[in-house]
């Protein structure tokens, strides 16, 4: 943070004209040396606290409040910008025009706290998190703090929710707590995600070549050495294959292996053992006993050892981080689903000015143009048009609004321009509401952690204690041999085998279930899948295709045929941006129509070979009929599921069109296989037309419920928790995040919304839901292969550790043994990489 304030500041220039602070608005005087960097401009700032905090402001990612704020800011107070202390650097962060875009009110479940001072919750995103235990570490050091009331971590996405009294504790204490323990804060804003997933990415790549290109370089070398100590080999040449072998194992170790020794000391540091530990200890002990046997001519080198440990576990790693990377983790949050600015109307005049959303409050009238997300809740007070909502209800059909209409932050206006009156704006929209059901949700999750965790507290402190009681018991009997059967005695029992036996099958189920259509996002799926007990699934884009087609013609007039039809249908929503145009995509351009007219809610009209035609609504097509339009005879609207649309011309009605959105062809198939295996299925869909039960029959799933609000999905998935179920909800769509964060396993699908992805422990590629019987399949043989990997490693060290102890099992042959172990677990974990799913 301080590097970046610094280089905020670094680049000023001191002939900057006199003019107003850019920051607070008071002069600047003649000569000022301050400025920061701002949209691409150097901009002049009065004092070193104007400087700072705009510094802060830009090196957080949020430069878009200088483009949308009302009115200058105050002037900060220089002695605390100037404060050495943790927290002073971070004190901007307690500026509440700062804290709007990432710090928001609390609807806080019954507590302690004093109703005086509500409870606030800010999101965070922390750099340094490479494990279960570094989320554990975080969050037993924040709720140590006063005022701290709840922490959830995820390692996943780096995401931190941290509920606070902001009576007892300000935000720049949550950075400097943070910063204190060696993780990066930073505001959990879109712009800062992508910049930490590029700088991890980047960052995880370089590592990893290093570790492997050393590893490949100096196998070759070990190669010499190992077949030399057998056969025979020149002192000169032996001592030449450990130099280079040195000079090979040196950035691997300094370099690759960092992250693993930087978490070791945020856990020493904080009293804790966790893997990291013993695995450095191996690393650094390793390395240093053989640049200690190379440069003195004695005993033995481990540099393949070390090297091809620290390649085994950041390829683990990186294709973990690359997974999650892949699925979208880092998503920004519901706010960005709205505008920056929004058109308000003055009254009387008329007069239309772009205002920031943030300036919108209840009473105001904004203009709403055609394909403009609504910012704010409000009623529609002049104009009619088609909204699509279906990012908070589900429902996939634009829904019709006119006078007296309301609209909700987030949908999308559709083609004709609405005047709207403000009756919510900001965090008492319904968007708000759904975005506090979220973060709750995501708080009442449990921590997974991977199964090794669990056990590698006590197994690490048991390893250190032995490595040292054998460092002791051989000091008195052979003091020339005691650190060497030390080191072996560690090197033999490094956790490698048990570090890898679970992360190694996870990687490859990964990898195989994503080749499978799956693409697994969070590191808890695979372990909780064989533990679930009911997959609930979402209708719109789920079961369904989440488009519109055209299911049946039914013909109503001799001489016509589908084809005609369907071409003359497709000539008339060839400019139509309605969901229900897309239904004739597949024909545009057979025929071409003129005169093109969209009449909201009622249909569309054109004229196609001279001859005037509509399709729409039954009453709006044979209201202009050349005869009597009081006599024209209404057809009988055909029985069947979905969307009927009526075509005709001056002389009557032409023809029926049956349209629906289609059922995703996997869908009977996979619900079939998943209730084969012993798994409950439910539909859950804000749908509230017939096609839910319709579509329950079809797929063979008994329990179905339509019409379910978000707060009412959230609210039936606790009951069922409530009751003992372990939950897989299916879903897309923004009224399905709730649930989604809410169930023991999420999956999206890839289509959905880019939040619902983001919220979602896994994406469903391609559409094809067979995936999920498979991944289930394929999780429990995760499972069998973890446990297979975790007997051998515990079975390897039981016989290991005794023969090391006992001085007959030299250091070579102890690294040998380890990279064998090793091995072993990554071999058997790649057998799930071929695995093939039955049937």
């Amino acid at each position: 943070m301080t590097e970046q304030l610094a280089s905020a500041s670094a680049n000023s220039t001191p002939s900057i004209s006199p003019a107003g602070c850019y920051h607070c608005g008071l002069p600047v005087a003649e000569g000022s040396h301050y400025s920061v960097l701002i949209d691409g401009r150097e901009r002049p700032m009065c004092c070193p606290g104007c400087e700072a905090v705009a510094g802060a402001i830009v090196a957080g990612g949020l430069d878009n409040f200088y483009r949308y704020r009302e009115q200058n800011s105050e002037r900060p107070d220089t002695t605390a910008q100037q404060d050495t202390s943790p927290i002073g650097n971070w004190s901007a962060y307690d500026l509440p025009e700062v804290q709007g875009e990432f710090v928001r009110d609390f609807d806080a479940l019954p507590s302690s706290h004093s109703a005086d001072s509500p409870l606030r919750i800010a999101s965070l995103l922390v750099g340094g998190i490479t494990c279960a235990a570094c989320v554990w570490l975080i969050e037993k050091h924040l709720l140590a703090l006063p005022g701290v009331e709840r922490v959830s971590v995820n390692a996943s996405t780096h995401r931190a929710q941290v509920v606070f009294n902001p009576a007892l504790i300000a935000v720049s204490q949550l950075f400097a707590a943070l910063a204190s323990i060696g993780y990066r804060p930073a505001p959990a804003t879109a712009a800062n995600g992508e910049r930490l997933i590029l700088q991890e990415r980047r960052a995880a790549m370089r590592r990893l070549g290093v570790a492997g290109l050393g590893t490949m370089q100096v196998m070759m070398f070990a190669i010499a050495l190992y077949f030399g100590a057998s056969k025979g080999i020149d002192s000169q040449f032996e001592q030449f294959f450990r130099w280079v072998s040195l000079i090979v194992a040196t950035p691997v170790v300094c370099y690759a292996a960092q992250p693993f020794f930087a978490a070791a000391w945020r856990a020493l540091r904080s009293g804790q053992l966790v893997m990291d530990v013993p695995v450095s200890l191996a690393i650094g002990l390793a390395y240093g006993a053989s640049v200690y046997a190379t440069v003195f001519e004695t005993g033995e080198v481990y540099f393949e050892s070390v090297s091809m440990f620290t390649f085994f576990l950041l390829l683990g790693r990186s294709v973990e981080m690359r997974a999650r990377h892949r699925a979208g983790l880092a998503s920004g949050g519901l706010a960005q689903l709205l505008p920056l600015a929004a058109l308000r109307l003055h009254a009387g005049s008329g007069a239309v000015d772009s205002v920031p959303v943030t300036a919108l409050v209840a009473g105001d009238r904004i203009l709403l143009r055609p394909g403009d997300t609504v910012p704010a809740d409000g009623m529609v007070v002049e104009g009619a048009s088609g909204v699509d909502e279906s990012i908070l209800t589900g429902e996939s059909a634009l829904q019709q609004k006119s006078a007296g209409s309301q609209v909700f932050a987030g949908s999308v206006n559709g083609d004709s321009s609405l005047t709207v009156r403000i009756t919510a704006a900001g965090k008492s929209t319904r968007l708000s509401a759904i975005e506090k059901l979220v973060e709750r949700a995501q708080l009442d999750k449990p921590t997974q952690v991977a199964l090794a965790d669990r056990i590698a507290g006590r197994f690490i402190a048991a390893v250190l204690c032995i490595a040292v009681a054998a460092f002791v018991f051989w000091w008195q009997q052979a003091p020339d041999r005691a650190f060497w059967i030390a080191l072996s005695v560690l090197v033999v029992t490094c956790p490698c085998a048990l570090s890898l036996a679970t992360p190694a099958a996870l990687a490859a189920a990964t990898l195989r279930l994503q080749q499978l259509g799956l693409l697994v996002a969070r590191g808890h799926v695979l372990e909780t899948l064989p533990q679930l007990t009911r997959v609930i699934f979402d209708k719109t884009g789920t079961l369904t295709e989440g488009e519109p087609g055209l299911r049946s013609i039914q013909l109503l007039r001799p001489g016509w045929t589908e084809e005609d039809v369907r071409d003359i249908a497709a000539a008339l929503e060839a400019e139509n941006n309605h969901p229900l145009a897309r239904a004739f995509r597949s024909w545009r351009g057979n025929r071409v129509a003129q005169e093109l007219r969209s009449v909201t809610g009622c249909g569309v009209a054109g004229v196609c070979n001279q001859i005037p035609y509509r399709l729409g609504r039954a009453d709006f097509v044979l209201e202009e009929c050349a005869a009597d339009p009081q006599g024209a005879v209404l057809p009988e609207t055909p029985k069947g599921e979905g969307q009927w649309l009526l075509l005709g011309d001056s002389a009557g009605a032409i023809a029926w069109l049956g349209l629906g959105d289609e059922m995703r062809p996997s869908a009977p198939a996979s619900v079939a296989q998943l209730q084969a295996g012993g798994l409950a299925t439910e539909l859950l869909s804000g749908d509230q037309s017939a096609e839910v039960p319709r579509l329950a029959t079809l797929t063979g799933i008994d329990h179905y419920r339509a019409g379910a609000s978000p707060e009412e999905k959230l609210s039936h998935l606790q009951q069922l928790q409530g009751r003992g179920e372990r939950l897989l909800m299916v879903g897309d769509g923004i009224n399905d995040v709730p649930v989604l964060s809410g169930a023991d396993v999420s999956v999206a699908m890839m289509s959905a919304a880019d939040l619902a992805q983001s919220r979602a422990d896994a994406i469903l590629l391609q559409g094809d839901l067979r995936a999920l019987p498979r991944a289930f399949a394929l999780a429990r043989k995760c499972r069998t292969i973890i446990r297979q990997n975790l007997t051998w490693a515990v079975a390897y060290n039981a016989l290991a550790l005794p023969l090391a102890f006992l001085g007959l099992v030299p250091p070579w042959a102890a690294a040998i043994g380890m990279s064998l172990s090793s091995l072993i677990v990554v071999v058997n974990a790649l057998r799930l990489s071929r695995w093939q799913p039955q049937g």
